[in-house]
């Protein structure tokens, strides 16, 4: 596994280690009204001092994705659940394939794109960013960062702040310790968990979405090839993690009654889903992660994401994938993909690639023919007019 692969991999088993603990939900309110900025603590107000600094440098990062639309989205969800605090939270969507959202203690929310790949509904969006809005009001993002100042030199700061929002600039021993501090408590999770799923609700959003997520981790680390092939690491944390989703649902349906059915809002993220579908997919398939990719693909078309993006995509994963069989299935799904009529059109090249390893130079010709006609401004244009020359078209 890559070192990439493993800091993903432990933000989200730190994250999944916090179980529910026994705190009553009636006493949990925000600590901090909206608008709230220090001005009695010192080392809080160098703290959000240090976390401006770092912002500026974020807000230049070539990780940072800058799409209007997808930003516009993104920003919305979490006013609606933030409310009257939607003002003192500035968003930034980080590029990374990872599962990720997390705040510093002046009000910067790091969301991952992966986080986006991940959830099929705004319901579900809105969960993650309430839970990590409601850590912000109770004031446990800055309980952490001053323990975790207290620990760490100014230096590990900043890296800490990049490794929180690009995944990556530090060794593994280092990325093990920082997240290790990073942590919540069990108390803080749960009432994260709470507070959050109340702001939902309060939102006119599906508090239920709260627990569906955990579910979905839960399944797509479970369908990981490499935890089926040894235990690692979230095999230790997997009773936890039940647990807690366990607890989430149980207090949600006491207090909002059962689910309501499908979220009037899944249509929203599913069209986000559909227009950068490419790029979001590209970066999973990069982590090289096929058991947790295919599940993924499979919940995308449960959800509605357009077929021929999920075929394509399918197929992109089986030709990655390479084992016995894997070639013709990529095949098949590349040929699903361009019936549907909404295939990318590298669909057609990478089959035209199957099809000349496999001997079928007439049918390649034909694919890399239809990849120029649909794409006649192809970065690699020269690449296939060659291999059509080779082949023999004329």
């Amino acid at each position: 596994m890559t070192i990439q692969g493993r800091i993903n991999l432990i933000a989200v088993t730190l994250l999944l280690v916090a179980g529910a603990a026994g705190a009553s939900d009636d006493d949990i309110e925000p600590k901090i009204p909206p608008g709230y900025v220090p001005d009695e603590a010192p080392d809080e107000a160098g703290i959000w001092m240090e976390m401006h600094e770092i912002e500026q440098k974020i807000r230049q990062s070539p990780m940072l994705v800058r799409d209007a639309d997808l930003n516009a989205y993104l920003q919305s969800t979490v006013c609606r659940v933030a409310g009257d605090y939607c003002g003192d939270i500035r968003v930034y969507l980080m590029r990374n394939p990872g599962f990720n959202a997390s705040m510093t203690p002046n009000g910067m929310m790091l969301v991952w794109t992966g986080l986006l790949t991940r959830v099929t509904t705004t319901d579900q969006l809105a969960a993650v960013v309430g839970h990590e809005v409601a850590h912000y009001t109770r004031l446990h993002t800055m309980e952490r960062w001053r323990s975790l100042k207290d620990g760490l030199a100014a230096g590990s700061i900043f890296d800490l702040v990049f490794l929180v929002a690009t995944g990556v600039g530090v060794p593994l021993g280092q990325a093990t310790a920082i997240l290790g501090t990073l942590a919540f408590s069990r108390e803080q999770e749960q009432e994260a968990d709470f507070l959050g799923a109340r702001m939902m609700a309060e939102a006119g959003l599906d508090p239920h979405a709260a627990y569906q997520v955990w579910n979905m981790i839960i399944a797509e680390e479970e369908s990981a090839a490499v935890k089926r092939r040894k235990p690692g690491l979230f095999s230790k944390t997997h009773p936890d993690s039940v647990a807690r989703s366990a607890a989430l649902e149980e207090w949600v349906t006491d207090r909002y009654g059962p689910p309501p059915g499908d979220s009037s809002d899944q249509g929203r993220h599913v069209a986000e889903l559909n227009k950068n579908y490419l790029f979001l997919m590209e970066d999973q398939l990069a982590t090289n992660r096929f058991g947790r990719t295919e599940e993924m693909l499979d919940r995308h078309r449960r959800a509605g994401v357009e077929q021929g993006l999920v075929d394509f995509f399918y197929g992109e994963m089986l030709r990655q994938r390479g084992d016995d069989g894997d070639k013709e299935l990529a095949a098949e799904s590349y040929r699903s993909a361009i019936q549907s009529g909404s295939a990318p059109p590298e669909a057609y090249k990478n089959l035209g690639y199957l099809n000349l390893k496999s001997g079928d130079t007439a049918v390649a010709q034909e694919n890399f023919s239809k990849y120029l006609l649909a794409n006649p401004d192809a970065s690699d244009k020269a690449m296939i007019e060659f291999y059509l020359e080779e082949t023999g078209h004329d």
